[in-house]
């Protein structure tokens, strides 16, 4: 059976992947399973959405299914992605849902959906969908009259979400802050707050634009942010992506701070402060192995998931541990929310600058790295990768001229790529045997330009 989610909901190229059909469909199917999981929650469904010129195509499509099978909706808007985990539970929907592609490029959207207590779907639940999804006949119920579900706008229940996060840390009057917004969901919201907490703001990339959301901007490509920071001489630079749950930081000096620096500088407070629990950090397979020189500087250890913040929440969770995330800049921080928020890992940045009266270089500092090398191939096939006898012996290749290097290649769970990986002591042996080994997957299953 084919497969519609990925390791983060559904995505594709909207219109043509991603269509208005599979929409509709995915909403009734979500509504009747969700809505008769739980008597006690209440009958109505939360959706927000990224700019996405798609999005309201989607949005109009998820929303007639979810009507279809008998359930109220409550259109939040234009939100970041945690803002809607947090307000499924908060006011005790059946469930919710994002329309986004996040850091995707433009053309693709994507539909994030979260159960009654704001996590996403447990991997059986959302195989029962696509069951149902592929199933030959609808059997799902169609309620008439008034039994039918009505639609209804929410923007003012954003308020709770940002209260929240107002209310969990001291304000930064004083701090100077560049804010890019990536033309995505937290451009409304991200500059008005920190303004309201007291800080000096900058803001770029701040238009909610569905043509330029993530294009040269944003997490993915903090290059305009690290610019504005030093003519602005401000404290550091904020950079979020287009659904507001990554964070990548730029510190004073324009240097990048990415998930694994600001992991390991959360870490290292939570642990002086007795607060990370059982002295763990959960990080993912591509995080860098600086993280372990600053656990066994620091007194924490290091547990490695593969890549996908779903998997870091599952570890975080058997474990009751309180701080995991992704280089990428999806962190959670689970005794405040369980999920990634960018906003949230901003705010928590943040107070440790105050609390330590440190500059954010300095706090960086506290994280050695070891040379990586990034690089996505796109290709027909992103799962069959393994399966290439070629492409396997040249991984072991690459892992034997890495000595005590390491090599990754994956499937990516959003976009049609392989991803490879490779971190070593030698930044040039690095770049050598990356090119080599892209050149192999590119050959083997690689998309003709």
């Amino acid at each position: 059976m084919k497969k519609l989610f990925g390791t983060d909901g559904i995505r594709g190229i909207a219109n043509t992947e991603l269509t208005p059909e599979l929409s509709f469909k995915m909403g009734r199917i979500v509504a009747s399973l969700l809505g008769n999981a739980d008597a006690s929650l209440n009958p109505f469904f939360l959706v927000g959405r990224d700019p996405r010129l798609s999005g309201t195509m989607l949005e109009g499509a998820l929303v007639s299914g979810i009507n279809s099978a008998g359930m109220d909706v409550r259109l939040l808007g234009i939100v970041p992605t945690p803002a809607v985990a947090y307000l499924t539970a908060k006011l005790e929907a059946a469930g919710g849902a994002m329309i986004s592609a996040s850091h995707n490029p433009v053309e693709d959207n994507g539909i994030k959906f979260f159960n009654g207590q704001g996590f996403k779907l447990d991997p059986e639940l959302e195989t029962e969908m696509e069951k149902l999804y592929f199933a030959k006949e609808d059997k799902l119920a169609r309620p008439v009259g008034k039994n039918i579900g009505r639609t209804y706008h929410c923007g003012e229940a954003l308020q709770y979400y940002l209260s929240f996060l107002k209310n969990l840390f001291p304000e930064p009057a004083g701090i100077k802050i560049v804010i890019d917004c990536a033309h995505g969901a937290l451009c409304e919201i991200a500059p008005k707050f920190y303004e309201e907490l007291g800080a000096e703001v900058v803001s770029i990339n701040s238009s909610p634009d569905g043509e330029l959301i993530n294009v040269n901007c944003g997490s993915t490509n903090p290059a305009m942010l690290k610019k504005t920071v030093l003519e602005e001489k401000a404290d550091l630079g904020l950079a979020f992506d287009g659904d507001g749950d990554r964070l990548i930081a730029v510190d004073e000096q324009g240097q990048t701070v990415d998930g694994d620096v600001i992991m390991a500088v959360c870490a290292a407070y939570l642990k002086e402060k007795g607060r990370l629990r059982s002295s763990k950090l959960v990080a993912t397979v591509m995080s860098n192995g600086g993280l372990e020189i600053v656990g066994d500087r620091h007194g924490f250890s290091v547990l490695r998931t593969k890549v996908g913040d779903r998997y870091v929440l599952e570890k975080m969770q058997r474990g009751h541990y309180s701080l995991g995330g992704e280089q990428s800049g999806h962190i959670i921080f689970s005794d405040v929310l369980a999920t990634g928020d960018g906003l949230l890992t901003s705010l928590q940045l943040l107070k440790v600058m105050l609390l330590k009266g440190e500059p954010l270089s300095e706090l960086a500092a506290i994280m050695p790295r070891f040379p990586q090398l990034l690089i996505n191939c796109r290709v027909k096939n992103k799962d069959a990768w393994e399966n290439n006898q070629r492409i396997v012996e040249a991984v072991k290749e690459a892992e034997k001229r890495l000595t005590g290097g390491r090599v990754l290649v994956r499937a990516s769970g959003t976009e049609p790529l392989i991803r490879i990986m490779l971190e070593g002591k030698d930044a040039s042996l690095l770049k050598t045997v990356s090119r080599e080994l892209a050149e192999i997957v590119n050959l083997e299953m690689g998309i003709p330009e």
